[in-house]
C-alpha cells in the first residue's frame, strides 16, 4: 500500500470521525449506527497495512477515544432515562405507605386504562 493510499484512509477516517462526533453532539444516534460499517471497514483497512508502514495514527486515536467517552456519555444518559421511566411505570402501579407500627407496606393498584364515553 502506498503512502498516499495509507494517507487517503486516515484522511477518510479522521473526516468520519469528526461526523460522528457532530452526530453524537446532536443526539443522532440513529445516524450513528450507519457510519458503524464505514468506521469498521477503514479501520480494518488501516489494520491490514504493514506494521511498519503505519503512519503516526495518534490524531485519529484521540478523536476515537474522545468519540468513545461522548458514546459512553449518550449511553448512560439513556441508561438513567431508561430507569427513570421505571420508577414513573412503578409509581403510577403502586404506593408506598407506613402501617401503624412503623412497617412498610407496599399497595399495589390494577390500572385499567379503558376510556369511558359519557353522553
Amino acid at each position: 500500500m502506498t503512502d498516499d493510499t495509507l494517507q487517503t484512509l486516515i484522511d477518510r477516517l479522521d473526516t468520519l470521525l469528526e461526523e460522528e462526533r457532530r452526530l453524537l453532539l446532536a443526539g443522532d444516534l440513529d445516524a450513528i449506527g450507519d457510519l458503524l460499517s464505514q468506521k469498521e471497514r477503514l479501520i480494518d483497512a488501516l489494520n491490514a497495512t504493514a506494521p511498519g508502514a503505519q503512519p503516526d495514527l495518534g490524531p485519529v486515536q484521540r478523536k476515537v477515544a474522545r468519540n468513545q467517552a461522548l458514546l459512553d456519555g449518550a449511553l448512560q444518559g439513556i441508561r438513567k432515562v431508561a430507569a427513570r421511566m421505571a420508577a414513573f411505570r412503578k409509581i403510577r402501579r403502586t404506593l408506598e405507605t407506613y402501617d401503624e407500627s412503623g412497617r412498610k407496606m407496599l399497595l399495589q393498584a390494577d390500572v385499567d386504562h379503558k376510556m369511558e364515553k359519557r353522553a
